[in-house]
């Protein structure tokens, strides 16, 4: 693909050439900077900040900078204090800055590609805002980008920038809007070289379960699974009890012809006997998402504030931000605070009242953490009467279920405790949950329940997991034991790789700062047949360097840390590995 326009990260045999396009557009042809004799133009964020690079074969033709939140500063530093900017101390903002382009290229489309370019490489980082600066007798171009002044102007030498702002995804949305069918006639001229796939998914939310395409999702070919360590889903290790396997392959044709009871009555009722919950306090689902979709979608509207915790499961932000359109704030969890939710700034930051839903994943999914309920309960009972809090227990049983606050939610109507039975007790497949809250509002969700809210195979599984409280225990308690074997394994493979362990069936690994990306990493594990989770969609927290690990049993851990090995050893020499082609089957995600 030698003619074809290439984008990709630079390397650093880029850097002279872009020092050099810099000082003759930036010094020489707009007078924002004072010549330089040696004709480089260079500033303080060149060691920090990324380049990409638009190239035919030998040939380059443009570049953008990208400067990513977790460097901690910005060039907007050089021209507002942040208290006449606070925006950079708000939503952990990329700052896209000096699209350049070479003079013969600049009717081209190579422009509009670079900004593509750079609006994807800052999702796939967990980027949600971009500032720019904007030169004045541009500002059309950049409002018809999608971009939106703030208010600020800045002056740099001979020329004044509008400082602008906007939506990660509502730019990609405009970008594709504005530019698409020719964004869409050049992929085929277009060698992608970025560590994320050329187009954003449909529905805007990137989920997990990439494993299954190898698989194949036809189901033609489910031999395959056999071959393949999927660790990119939270799915138990273990197989559901003796007694789920014998209720579903008793007379499996009868479980399939036949419609279940109306609305789950008989697990309905075992939930309640088993949880020591009143029936008029709980509702049933297809799974957490179809309750997740269903209260949500009754309680809030574009006029709602939600906060949710910054890691945290991805569905809540999608559903809630891009789905609902509510003003979404996250509460930062912080790397060197060990992931902990800290219960003190928990409280302020919920103590003003502005909050009408609050999401709290209990243990959190990615983290692993668990806030007690001994440090949690007395931050819900001080909030706002107008707060409603969503408590999420799908991993509680790693912790201990003693830990739940399903009987503060069955009297407490600002509380709402959701527990999916899939990943605790090995049903994923089957899509079983139910939630807990006072009887008015379970009695209203119950109402905007369709009939046969979960299928018959699901109710005599979830029945039949629910009577075996001991085979579980068993399994969660070898659950952690294989986790600790697993982080064992991975952490001797390379000093400069972190891995944590959680509390539930998962972990995460760290690739130090300057080495591969998340991406990388994933992409190679997959040549083993190995699936793992690049969190780096989720939040600009994990600054594109942290996958997520599920735990497997004995011989799957075992080749979970074969292929770490071969990647880590396969992404070491040769130049900067984000410069290598990511397939467009390669994505990240937020599955459980």
């Amino acid at each position: 693909m030698s003619s074809a326009l290439q984008l990709r990260a630079a390397t650093p045999q880029d850097r002279d050439w872009i020092h050099e396009l810099r000082h003759r557009v930036y010094a020489r042809e707009l007078g924002q900077h004072a010549p330089d004799p040696a004709g480089r133009l260079t500033d303080g964020l060149d060691g920090d900040n990324v380049y990409l690079v638009a190239a035919r074969g030998a040939t380059r033709i443009g570049f953008v900078s990208l400067t990513p939140p977790w460097v901690g500063r910005y060039a907007l530093d050089k021209y507002l204090t942040r208290e006449e900017l606070p925006l950079l101390d708000e939503d952990d903002p990329f700052e896209v800055r000096i699209l350049t382009v070479e003079p013969r290229w600049r009717a081209t489309a190579a422009a509009p590609l670079l900004m593509y370019a750079a609006l994807r490489w800052i999702a796939a980082r967990g980027g949600r805002r971009v500032v720019a600066m904007g030169r004045t007798e541009l500002l059309d171009m950049y409002l018809a980008a999608g971009l939106r002044p703030v208010g600020r102007t800045v002056r740099s030498g001979a020329v004044t920038f509008e400082v602008l702002a906007g939506a990660v995804g509502e730019l990609t949305g405009l970008s594709l809007g504005r530019f698409g069918a020719l964004v869409r006639r050049l992929r085929s001229d277009v060698d992608w070289r970025l560590d994320v796939p050329f187009a954003p998914r449909p529905d805007g939310c990137e989920h997990g379960g990439a494993s299954f395409t190898a698989v194949g999702t036809d189901f033609r070919t489910l031999h395959r699974r056999e071959r393949v360590v999927a660790a990119d889903v939270l799915d138990a290790w273990f197989p559901p009890a003796p007694g789920v396997r014998a209720a579903l392959t008793e007379d499996p044709g009868w479980a399939a012809r036949t419609s279940p009871p109306t609305g789950a009555e008989g697990l309905v009722a075992q939930i309640a006997a088993d949880r020591a919950l009143p029936a008029d306090t709980l509702a049933v689902g297809a799974g957490s998402s179809d309750l997740i979709f269903r209260a949500f979608g009754r309680w809030l509207t574009p006029a709602s504030r939600v906060l949710v915790m910054d890691p945290g499961y991805g569905e809540y932000a999608h559903v809630t931000e891009r789905v609902i359109g509510c003003a979404v704030d996250r509460f930062r969890l912080r790397r060197e605070d060990g992931w902990r939710i800290d219960p003190e700034r928990l409280s302020a930051a919920v103590g003003s009242g502005r909050y009408d839903l609050v999401v709290v994943v209990n243990p959190n999914n990615p983290t692993g953490r668990h806030l007690p309920a001994a440090e949690l309960r007395p931050v819900i009972e001080a909030a706002p009467a107008g707060t409603r809090w969503w408590i999420d227990e799908a991993y509680l049983g790693y912790v201990d279920p003693a830990e739940s606050l399903a009987g503060l939610a069955a009297t407490d109507p600002r509380v709402v405790v959701c527990s999916s039975l899939s990943k605790m007790y090995a049903l994923s497949g089957m899509r079983a949950a139910y939630l807990v809250a006072e009887p008015v509002t379970a009695a209203e969700l119950r109402r905007w329940t369709p009939p046969w809210p979960v299928s018959l195979p699901a109710q005599l599984a979830a029945v039949a997991a629910l009577r075996d409280p001991a085979y579980y225990r068993d399994r969660w308690r070898r659950t952690h034991a294989l986790r600790r074997q697993l982080a064992a394994g991975l952490a001797g493979l390379d000093d400069a790789v972190e891995v944590e362990e959680a509390v539930a069936n998962f972990l995460t690994l760290t690739l130090p700062p300057g080495g591969p990306s998340a991406a990388r990493l994933v992409e190679e594990c997959r040549r083993h047949g190995v699936y793992l989770r690049d969190l780096s969609p989720l939040s600009p927290r994990y600054e594109g360097r942290t996958v997520r690990v599920a735990v497997r049993d004995t011989a799957g851990n075992a080749r979970i840390v074969a292929a770490c090995r071969a990647a880590l050893e396969a992404l070491r020499p040769g130049p900067d590995p984000l410069g290598a082609r990511l397939p467009d089957g390669v994505a990240a995600g937020t599955a459980r």
